[in-house]
């Protein structure tokens, strides 16, 4: 079998995004680039890891960089996207795996979302992948400028949030492991 890669360098657009109401969402990551759309589907969980790890290496190329990289410290609010997820919305994948890495040549960080693969597949697979360097699972991989990585996981990070009920002093969103309010003296709910 033969592995497909969505291959998206600079996309257009690139998200996080939900159908359905909080509690019953069905969450994705979406590319889109010159008409072309990949949409690929993945659990909150994972949404939230990745926004958090993008932070994380975005701020660790800035650190190294000395300040001198194009990596914003945060989201630029022109490039925010609030859009709905572009239609139509036909899932490529679930996501199994993910891999994030910044890339100092270019100045950019490489996103790549792999998709889940059952236990007995992976086995066949993995003597395949010696084989052929086709095989293995399909794949979703996009480059995104510092910026653009920014306002994905700005994007991604407020989605997760949104689904959480608001506390009822300080309308924040509740944790699932808890919430230490601010504004009612020590409140933990």
């Amino acid at each position: 079998m033969t592995r497909q890669v969505f291959f998206y360098d600079q996309p257009e657009r690139f998200v996080a995004g939900t159908v359905g109401q909080p509690g019953a969402r069905a969450f994705y990551l979406q590319a889109s680039a010159r008409g072309r759309i990949t949409s690929v589907l993945l659990e909150k969980t994972q949404v939230a890891a990745l926004a958090e790890r993008i932070e994380e290496v975005l701020d660790e190329a800035l650190r190294r960089s000395g300040g001198d990289s194009a990596i914003p410290a945060a989201a630029p609010k022109d490039l925010l996207d609030t859009a709905p997820l572009d239609l139509p919305l036909e899932q490529e994948f679930r996501v199994g795996t993910m891999a994030l890495a910044w890339d100092s040549v270019d100045g950019c960080l490489v996103v790549e979302a792999q998709a889940l693969v059952e236990e007995e597949e992976e086995e066949e697979e993995a003597v395949e992948v010696f084989a052929d360097e086709d095989a293995g699972p399909d794949m979703l991989r996009v480059r995104l400028s510092g910026a653009m990585a920014r306002v994905f996981a700005k994007r991604a990070l407020d989605l997760v949030a949104a689904g959480r009920k608001p506390c009822p002093f300080c309308n924040l969103p509740l944790d699932p492991e808890g919430h230490l309010c601010p504004r009612a003296n020590g409140y933990r709910r």
